[in-house]
């Protein structure tokens, strides 16, 4: 399936490589709290540098609305990239124009360059052309190993490609490997878990996955339009009202396959500290909304991850973010660490369920990227990784 150059295919002995890295990590008081992206790409930065390369790296960091918006600066970044490779890291305060060439052209083999935020210009997301050469102009090969940002046709994604000889970096290739294998080859049972608050993020995923999978376990907010759909009553409850003919349509399609919560946590307000209880299936009383999913649906959703040969979550099964309501996200997420299957996590929060719940030792591959994991998932080619150069 993976028939792209590899960055072990290209000679890169003395020659400046341009590499696209996902280093939008979050920043507080100038410090990073969570470097998990960063570490990921350094199996490839260390390699580009001792095979001899000078090594650019280019990122977006946030969402700027113009250069001055000097919060999403990557200089941080590139301090910190600093205490993580033992080569000299020096940063470019532009990402194009005479300082971004200046510093591009003193770079030597074997250090750093750091590019600033590739959207401080508006023309990076419209895969404009002169920033597209711009950019291809500091270097002689283009790496791309940015799987979190591969699903936008970006100038430093896409554009950049058309310019110069490219190829994927180590951490594209296993998210490929691993993502593609559990669509197009997965070890069964294949059992794919969703959450997350709305079915209309996931329409063309379900769609998808309903032709590959053996089970779709639904939770989260998602879960109660599909139960509305069934005609249970679901109070003031986060219900889609706009899908409800998409959902009964999907319920149709999937002769079984969809597996839905028996149970639930509800609280009486959207709020951490609100008055909670647990009821049954269609036991939902008016004032109250579903936060969780219940015991009983942890019990029946556990026998079926516990049977998976390949297991791919996207999405938390309550409103994680508030401690009370995030036992059912946790129980699933010690399910998936349990089994034996290949377990593929992506998005963000079922990622930081097992990183705080400390099984992440125990799950095959841990995603970096959530929108192209999900694209993946619905079966979309991946602009960033289609344009790259295909092995001879």
């Amino acid at each position: 399936m993976f028939n792209k150059k590899m960055v072990t295919d290209l000679n890169m002995e003395g020659k400046k490589v341009i590499m696209r890295v996902d280093f939008n990590v979050p920043i507080k008081d100038g410090k990073i709290n969570d470097d998990t992206r960063m570490t990921a790409a350094l199996p490839t930065i260390n390699y580009l540098l001792g095979h001899g390369a000078a090594v650019i790296l280019m990122s977006h960091l946030g969402r700027p609305k113009t250069k001055e918006d000097l919060e999403f600066s990557l200089r941080p970044v590139a301090d910190h990239l600093a205490t993580l490779i033992s080569a000299p890291v020096k940063f470019a305060e532009d990402c194009r124009g005479e300082i971004a060439k200046k510093a591009a052209a003193e770079l030597k083999p074997g250090e750093v360059l750091v590019l600033e935020n590739t959207r401080f210009y508006p023309e990076e997301s419209k895969n404009d052309e002169a920033m597209s050469k711009e950019l291809a102009s500091l270097a002689d090969l283009y790496v791309n190993d940015a799987f979190g940002t591969a699903h936008r046709a970006h100038s430093s994604t896409v554009g950049i490609a058309n310019y110069l000889p490219s190829a994927a970096g180590f951490l594209l290739e296993k998210e490929i490997k691993y993502l593609g294998n559990a669509i197009a080859e997965p070890v069964r049972p294949f059992v794919a878990i969703l959450g997350g608050a709305k079915i209309s993020d996931k329409i063309g995923v379900i769609e998808n996955l309903l032709k590959t999978a053996d089970k779709i376990l639904i939770g989260g907010g998602m879960a109660n339009t599909f139960l509305k759909a069934r005609g249970y009553e679901m109070a003031d409850s986060l219900v889609e009202a706009e899908v409800l003919d998409t959902a009964k349509e999907l319920l149709a399609k999937a002769e079984g396959k969809l597996h839905l919560p028996v149970d639930f946590v509800l609280a009486n307000a959207f709020e951490a500290e609100a008055e909670m209880k647990t009821v049954g299936l269609g036991d939902v009383p008016a004032g109250w909304r579903v936060l969780d999913i219940g015991p009983e649906s942890v019990r029946e959703f556990g026998a079926l991850i516990a049977d998976a040969g390949t297991i791919v979550w996207n999405g938390p099964m309550g409103v994680f973010e508030f401690p009370r309501f995030a036992q059912g996200t946790f129980a699933i997420a010690k399910a998936v660490a349990d089994s034996k299957a290949i377990s593929i996590i992506g998005g963000g929060d079922s990622v930081s369920a097992i990183n705080q719940s400390g099984l992440s030792d125990k799950i095959t591959h841990i995603s970096t990227g959530g929108g192209a994991s999900l694209e993946m998932l619905e079966g979309i080619q991946l602009p960033g990784l289609a344009i790259l150069s295909e092995k001879e």
